[in-house]
């Protein structure tokens, strides 16, 4: 037995002394050591490591920080293909490699706060720089920026009493969420004695369920500080997450907090009830809504700043439900809301017939289709084309979905009988230019915008239709007379709003369904494409395969073939057939050229395209 060990040393020592490890094992990361590792394994040249060993030197860069943070701020060339950069991410995927564990990039989405956070304390994840990302009954998953150090995992293992696995993600992302969701779920917990709870800040191991009986007890106003701390967290988390709208809706025991990305819900964390009840009541003093007021829905408005600075306007609503007010954030990150025409997802000919038709002096331009179908960005990016100096641009909505300082706008309140007729008949007396009406509703506003129309006004507004020929016998419907649809109307869109192939992990060469394809150019012929696009999922679009959202558009200029057909007998389906005639493209056919195009998949554009007929 002695031998046969004797062997086996004496063959690894061998080996070692063949080839040195690249790192010093049970031991942080080197610099000199890493830079080392990546000029063998031909990612950086021997001048950029130099560069490296300068700056360490000139004290340019800081020495605490992890190696890997150090080299991916200079902004290296990938040696292996020039045409990329050294990462931090591609950094860490190296390091991964190295180590023989898994990547990992940490999404906090897809992770429980409130159960990570009970396995470990912070200071002790804090001195391995270690992030527990998964928790199950048999195992737990860690995540770290140091794989070379593992003598934490020997005293774990007899502690947990599971089995452990280890993942390496992101130096920067671990020190952040380490720091995070330790934060949070502290600051969920109510602490009888501030100071001391600032003082042991992370030193205690924090159990949720204890925290929930805390927080049965405790009396958490909108001013208590970890309250506070919060929703400052889930703002800015949202702003990041590129979240549409934060729904906030309480239970019984454990309250959901849930994202709308790009259309989709995504549950994002649990909050016990009546902490759930303070962040409700310190986001309606923000919003300046009656905080005593909890039996009837109310409406407000707040501003916040986005990690980069940015001032973000956000609309809120509450709705008492069984368990307490419900309450849906939604957010109008200016970035987001208003966009260049190319960027909306108008093709090059579609883009150039709408400019045409927002380009007359006066008449009425018509937006459908339903709610979050993005509505609402194409009218605030036509405004924002519109309005310069020399022109006067007037709003009425209902309510002001994003205040604009190159708009007039005025806010819909029926409390005081201020409607939208009333609301453009106070307009025409501010000498504008363009109108822009939130919403046909009835008859009074129809006719008080087609006023507007006639007396030499450019008038856009929306309607709930399910395509564009649809609009005008809606009009007409709500009493509008066709006589005056015939002098006024100038042309009408229709769009949706279609979830985008994530482009860091889309695969192009997918095969396509032809049945599906048929249904989805029904009644229309397409060519078949050779190839489409198929969702695959990365961490970039959280598995998903989609990030992002474009639109599809149906849109059609009034002919004179066209306005001769608008009468009382008018027949929908012969006025749609002389629309397409005309150079409409139908929602169908523009949905499958972007399937065609690779930007999104069949199967997302039949989810909101609507019934044949």
């Amino acid at each position: 037995m002695a031998t046969a060990n004797s062997s086996s040393t004496a063959a690894t020592f061998e080996i070692s002394a063949e080839k040195p490890p690249r790192f010093t094992p049970n031991h942080k990361l080197v610099l000199s050591q890493v830079a080392a590792a990546l000029i063998e394994d031909g990612l950086l040249s021997a001048e950029d490591s130099e560069r490296v060993v300068m700056d360490a030197r000139s004290g340019s860069g800081r020495l605490d920080l992890n190696p890997l943070v150090i080299i991916a701020n200079l902004k290296f060339k990938d040696q292996r293909d020039t045409s990329k950069a050294l990462t931090l991410e591609s950094l860490t995927e190296w390091l991964a490699e190295q180590a023989g564990l898994p990547y990992f990039k940490i999404d906090p989405m897809k992770i429980k706060m409130g159960e990570v956070t009970e396995v470990i304390g912070q200071a002790y994840a804090q001195r391995y720089k270690i992030l527990p990302v998964s928790v199950t009954a048999d195992e737990v998953v860690f995540a770290t920026s140091e794989p070379m150090i593992d003598s934490w995992r020997g005293d774990l293992a007899n502690i947990l009493r599971k089995e452990l696995k280890c993942v390496v993600a992101n130096p920067l992302d671990v020190s952040r969420f380490l720091m995070e969701f330790y934060g949070v779920t502290r600051s969920v917990r109510k602490a009888k004695d501030a100071k001391d709870s600032t003082r042991e800040f992370g030193a205690k191991i924090i159990n949720f369920e204890q925290l929930l009986e805390l927080g049965k007890s405790a009396n958490l106003g909108a001013d208590d500080q970890h309250i506070v701390q919060i929703v400052d967290w889930l703002l800015q988390y949202a702003f990041e997450q590129r979240a549409s709208d934060i729904h906030l809706e309480p239970r019984r025991e454990t309250s959901n907090v849930r994202f709308r990305i790009d259309g989709v819900m995504h549950k994002t964390f649990e909050l016990p009830t009546p902490v759930m009840t303070g962040v409700t009541a310190r986001i309606k003093v923000l919003g300046r809504m009656d905080l005593a007021e909890k039996r009837r829905p109310q409406d407000g408005r707040l501003k916040a700043r986005s990690p980069s600075g940015r001032e973000v306007e956000m609309r809120l609503s509450t709705m008492p439900t069984a368990f307490g007010e419900k309450v849906v954030m939604r957010i109008f990150d200016p970035d987001i809301v208003v966009k260049e025409f190319a960027q909306l997802g108008f093709s090059e000919r579609e883009g150039k017939l709408w400019e045409d038709m927002i380009a007359v002096p006066h008449g009425i331009v018509l937006v459908t289709g339903p709610t979050g179908s993005g509505k609402t960005t194409t009218l605030y990016s036509t405004l924002k084309r519109l309005a310069t100096p020399e022109i006067n641009v007037c709003t009425v909505e209902d309510p002001i979905e994003m205040v604009a300082p190159e708009f007039n706008q005025m806010q819909v309140q029926h409390n005081i009988d201020l409607g939208f007729a009333e609301g453009v008949r106070t307009l025409l007396r501010q000498d504008p230019d363009i109108i822009m009406v939130g919403e046909i509703r009835d008859l009074e506003t129809a006719q008080m915008a087609i006023q507007a129309a006639l007396t030499g006004h450019l008038v856009l507004s929306t309607l709930h239709t399910n395509d564009a020929p649809s609009a005008i016998q809606r009009l007409m419907d709500l009493g509008a007379p066709y006589y005056l649809l015939q002098g006024t109307i100038v042309g009408i869109m229709a769009q949706r709003l279609v979830r985008t192939l994530c482009p860091h992990c889309k695969r192009l060469n997918a095969k396509v369904d032809e049945p599906r394809w048929k249904a989805l150019c029904h009644p229309w012929r397409a060519e078949v494409p050779k190839r489409v696009g198929a969702p695959v999922g990365c961490m970039e679009c959280r598995k998903t395969g989609f990030l992002g959202r474009t639109g599809i558009y149906e849109m059609f200029r009034i002919s004179p073939t066209l306005r001769a057909m608008i009468n009382p007998s008018i027949e929908l389906a012969k006025f749609s057939e002389a629309a397409l005639k005309e150079g409409m493209r139908p929602l169908r056919l523009s949905a499958a050229m972007h399937v065609a195009r690779g930007l999104t998949t069949v199967e997302e554009v039949l989810g909101v395209l609507p019934p044949i007929d």
